[in-house]
């Protein structure tokens, strides 16, 4: 075998002085090279949640619909109704796109499509949660274009709609963008397929793409701090092909069909070792491995390097014994190589031979989340800005003039966080496939549909990270509450949520405080929501060299489901005379808005007024009052406040409206602040009696719908339909081409 490792050696891969000794102790020696490697990728925090496996087991998971919980499959699994059900999750691939945006962004979207089908679900929609720095900056328009670019060239040529997702502009992204991707995929329960090994003598088989030196130590990369010479870890991002995925995604659901399969897993974070080791773990069997068996692209690979590779476009499959003919014959059929690279054993061991020389002998379930990982609980600790920020009073801003509102209300109608995003999701093909129901109109949410069903998936990405920094637990409860309400107000009932935690290093105490208060927020609004969570992803170390970390952010992908497309409820004001409500109570509360950080240019302010029983009653009332068809058109306010809301509203049909603000609220809280539990909606004049009488919420008459196509609050213009729709389009464009 390989020459023994040590100490240093460790250390140079990422693993800590006490984590090599307890190698030690697992294997009853002392590993070897390639040994190390192994526990260095699998041990990793990307692979095994060392630093945050303690605290997501306190998170919701179970629920009637839920058909896998979390961490047993490679993808939430919820019963739908009609014998069907949806595979959805969400995963970053943040390192990688801040080095190489176009590949890291294109090889995130075909990662987590990979994990939706490698289940037996063929994917229907993709969405994406994207963080980017100062827009004006020259590093951030390269790192957003390349993006971009990778995403919609990936996702297009692939053949499944990009139908909605989410773009935010913060200084402490610069270094570190986000770059979260999101799938959903349908498939008959019963059909799913999982990852899992077992059978003494069944084929273990790669098919798709063949193996080289992209992507190798990719995860042990995702888990470390970006370096300021991070481009020399560019052989960490993997390569991706969009078409060679296509046909990967048709040969894996024909195979699958075909019934000759054991078990089946998509090769993404630490390639090979990974998919083994877990789907070995999980049977409670063992694998003989000849790595010179696997299809290779480049000459003369190390075995480590075949073992960790993360090359794209694979699957590793156990296939019941003679039927190996079978799975064949169908990857002949899309063009694609198979090679059968070993077999299941009852060992429970992981022995990996290269030209006949063993060169790793390990126990698979040493590897994995759940056996022999590592799990640590990290000190935390409340940092000093948390006080700080609660000492924000709204008197210490003076209360704007009239002239100076209109000046805030078009600055925030053009600025990147609240302007049109259009720039982006029209690189995306969001029709092929003809399932998205947005097309003419915009919802809150994303609305697709099952086809073959009255049935439509109500998606929805939602967190504001500014929330969650100026306080972690309740900013958490409102990116959950968002995502729901989101779901809610187009027409949905939510169901359950995936999500994706991005913070800074967890060995720094107070970015593990953080993590720890959106755990903790998660936990109580999953559970008021009775939305459990089916698994997701955690990206730390979203942090550069000299400390700056990015604002923490628990991205949360909400699945909802609607019945029947007239309970759709769009954007956008309808008819001339249209009565004008707001549902919820207003606050005299600016804090953390768009308008207090970037206008004022105050930074330090709570989280804005929320509250939890509240917004849950909210929401039932909603899902009540729609199912009466009261609603012409229904919009949740949230970034830039109840002005944003009703400018969107109105610019979709280039209507105008007409407002009065009450007495009691300061004016720029009314309008420009983003207190929570607050829903725009136009109802039929003629359902005005009806809907008073029902409505058991707080609510307020604003005014109506006009074809003035101004924007009258308190009977003063603020401005009109054209100039607002031509500053809110072009607002990102000019920016980004400049």
């Amino acid at each position: 075998m390989e020459s023994p490792a040590n100490y240093e050696i460790a250390q140079e891969l990422g693993l800590l002085p006490e984590e090599f000794d307890e190698i030690k102790k697992h294997l009853g020696r002392i590993p070897n090279l390639v040994e190390l490697n192994i526990y260095a990728v699998m041990w990793s925090e990307h692979c095994c949640y060392k630093n945050s496996i303690a605290w997501l087991k306190k998170l919701p998971k179970d629920s009637p619909r839920l058909l896998a919980k979390a961490g047993e499959e490679n993808a939430g699994l919820v019963d739908i109704g009609d014998n069907l059900a949806c595979s959805f999750k969400i995963e970053s691939h943040n390192h990688p796109s801040a080095i190489e945006p176009f590949q890291g962004a294109a090889t995130g979207v075909g990662g987590i499509n990979r994990d939706i089908f490698t289940m037996g679900a063929r994917p229907i929609a993709q969405l994406n949660s994207l963080r980017f720095g100062n827009p004006h900056s020259e590093r951030t328009k390269r790192i957003m274009k390349g993006v971009v670019k990778g995403i919609s060239h990936y996702g297009n040529a692939f053949g499944v709609p990009t139908v909605g997702g989410e773009v935010f502009f913060d200084e402490r992204y610069e270094q570190n963008p986000l770059v979260n991707a999101f799938s959903a995929g349908i498939v008959k329960i019963g059909k799913t397929v999982s990852a899992i090994s077992y059978g003494v003598g069944n084929p273990v088989m790669i098919i798709g793409a063949a193996t080289g030196k992209d992507g190798i130590h990719g995860a042990t990369f995702a888990s470390d701090d970006l370096s300021e010479d991070a481009e020399k870890d560019l052989p960490a991002v993997q390569v991706g092909d969009p078409f060679l995925e296509k046909l990967l995604l048709e040969a894996t659901l024909e195979i699958i069909e075909s019934g000759c399969v054991i078990g089946m897993q998509d090769m993404g974070a630490a390639g090979i070792i990974c998919s083994t080791s877990e789907m070995s773990a999980k049977g409670k069997h063992g694998m003989i491995i000849h790595l010179d068996q696997v299809p290779m692209r480049q000459p003369n690979m190390k075995a480590w390097e075949i073992l960790l590779s993360e090359s794209q476009e694979r699957m590793l499959v156990v296939v019941k014994k003679g039927k190996e003919h079978i799975v064949k014959q169908i990857c002949e059929k899309w063009d694609l190589l198979c090679a059968q690279i070993g077999e299941v054993t009852d060992t429970k061991r992981l022995q990996f031979y290269y030209h006949g020389e063993l060169v790793a002998d390990v126990p698979a379930e040493s590897l994995v989340l759940g056996g022999g990982a590592p799990v640590y609980y990290r000190e935390y600790k409340e940092p000093a800005y948390y006080q700080e920020f609660k000492k924000f009073d709204i008197n210490q801003v003076a209360e704007p003039s009239e002239e100076e509102c209109i000046k805030i209300a078009e600055y925030l109608i053009s600025h990147p966080n609240i302007a049109s995003k259009a720039w982006v999701y029209e690189q995306y093909d969001s029709m092929v496939g003809t399932a998205n129901a947005n097309s003419v109109e915009p919802c809150d949410a994303s609305v697709v549909h099952v086809k073959g069903t009255n049935k439509f998936l109500v998606i929805s990405l939602d967190c504001n990270a500014r929330y969650v920094n100026a306080d972690p637990e309740v900013g958490t409860q409102i990116a959950v509450a968002e995502a729901a309400r989101n779901v809610t107000v187009s027409g949905g009932e939510p169901l359950a949520i995936t999500n994706n935690l991005n913070f800074g290093n967890p060995y720094n105490p107070e970015v593990y405080w953080q993590f720890v208060g959106a755990i903790m927020g998660m936990k109580k609004a999953c559970e008021k929501f009775q939305t459990p969570v089916t698994g997701g992803n955690v990206s730390f170390y979203n942090q550069s060299a000299d400390g700056t970390s990015v604002l923490p952010t628990p991205t949360i992908g909400m699945l909802g489901l609607m019945t029947g497309i007239e309970n759709r409820i769009s954007i956008p004001f309808k008819h001339r005379k249209d009565l004008i409500y707001l549902l919820g109570k207003p606050h005299n509360d600016i804090a953390s808005s768009e308008y207090l950080y970037s206008y004022i240019g105050i930074k330090a302010s709570p989280a804005p007024a929320f509250d939890l029983e509240y917004e849950y009653q909210l929401q039932q009332e909603f899902r009540r009052l729609a199912s009466m068809r009261l609603f012409v058109s229904a919009h949740d306010v949230s970034d830039g406040g109840l002005w944003i809301a009703l400018v969107e509203s109105a610019i979709h049909y280039k209507f105008g409206f007409h407002i009065e603000t009450p007495r009691h609220i300061r004016k720029d809280a009314f309008l420009f602040g983003e207190s929570q539990s607050r829903i725009v909606v136009s109802i039929l004049p003629e359902n005005q009696e009806l809907f008073e009488k029902e409505c058991k919420v707080d609510f307020i008459l604003l005014g109506e719908v006009t074809d003035s196509t101004g924007f009258v609050v308190d009977g003063i213009e603020y401005c009109y339909a054209s100039k607002a729709k031509q500053l809110y389009e072009k607002a990102l464009p000019k920016i980004l081409e400049n």
